[in-house]
């Protein structure tokens, strides 16, 4: 017999490194005589479109034509330590080096042709911007610098900010559990997160539904097994994770909540939208045949046991 169950889960999460390790991230703008502007910063993008949003930063502080602006990455000659692509960091404090570095050569842009104003510009304006400002001695390479701002906990009343800014999420799972197999099926996830303001909702949505993926796998499948110090389930033929049928419709939502700090408002989203998918699915488990399991991944084996525990089926 199949039995529905419905869970909810809530989370925030803290984007950086927090106190007690330095969280900086630099970046810089350069205008290039051919009427170009390229952007180097250090962003390691692992999937998550980290480089698109760099360049969206870029072009809006800019007010240049997009086909003029690059962002070079991958040459560390050229970019500068940004820190890396964990803790959910990149668009909020990489980015908020990109909005440094650009407002700054923004500005010098000014300098160079007092009749700029906030109309986009073009390459042949670009060129001739140039030769002003290397005419007038006008800085055409910028730096920017971005630090992010945390204070330490007062012992005694708990209060302060280890990380900042918090990102916040909850997440709804719907279930079907056969309490012959043990068999846990999702049947809809949904999503809703305040990650400040979305710069790129295309990838801000795939961060969320790639979270709800990577959090069925460790609520139901994935687990190391190590004998003797050796892992025994090396590749994906032992070591179990969702495919595209385990994954089920997902409604994403983003209640954006102008963060003040960020780069025209935005927050963290690569890691937040995963931790709520395994606490909702057990919850769900629990509302449709009312067992708590307190291990995961719940497997279809330490499901069925506890559901016979449940019954009373089980003797030692």
């Amino acid at each position: 017999m199949k039995n529905r169950g419905v869970g909810y889960a809530t989370i925030f999460y803290g984007t950086g490194y927090g106190n007690g390790f330095p969280d900086e991230s630099r970046a810089t703008a350069e205008l290039r005589e051919d009427g170009e502007i390229v952007v180097y910063v250090e962003v390691s993008d692992v999937g998550s479109g980290g480089i698109s949003v760099m360049w969206q930063i870029a072009t809006e502080t800019l007010k240049i034509d997009k086909n003029l602006i690059k962002v070079m990455y991958d040459n560390t000659s050229f970019v500068k330590d940004s820190g890396t692509a964990a803790a959910s960091r990149q668009t909020y404090n990489t980015g908020n080096a990109v909005y440094d570095a650009c407002k700054k050569l923004r500005s010098n842009l000014n300098k160079g042709l007092s009749r700029l104003n906030d109309n986009y510009i073009n390459k042949e304006e670009i060129k001739f911007l140039y030769k002003q400002m290397k005419e007038k001695g006008i800085p055409i390479k910028t730096e920017g610098y971005f630090k992010a701002e945390t204070s330490q906990i007062d012992m005694e009343t708990g209060e302060g900010n280890p990380y900042w800014p918090y990102t916040f999420g909850a997440q709804k799972v719907t279930i079907e559990v056969d309490d012959e197999t043990g068999k846990v099926d999702i049947i809809e996830v949904i999503v809703v997160n305040d990650a400040g303001k979305i710069i790129n909702p295309t990838s801000a949505e795939g961060q969320a539904q790639g979270g709800v993926a990577m959090g069925i796998g460790y609520a139901l499948m994935e687990e190391i097994e190590i004998e003797k110090g050796s892992i025994k389930n090396r590749n994906f033929s032992n070591y179990i994770i969702p495919t595209s049928k385990d994954v089920p419709h997902i409604d994403t939502y983003f209640v954006e909540e102008f963060e003040e700090s960020g780069p025209y408002g935005a927050k963290g989203i690569g890691e937040p939208v995963m931790i709520p998918t395994a606490p909702a699915i057990l919850n769900a488990i629990y509302d449709a045949v009312g067992v708590r399991m307190y291990s995961i991944p719940v497997t279809c084996d330490k499901l069925l046991l506890a559901l016979k525990e449940k019954k009373g089926q089980v003797y030692n």
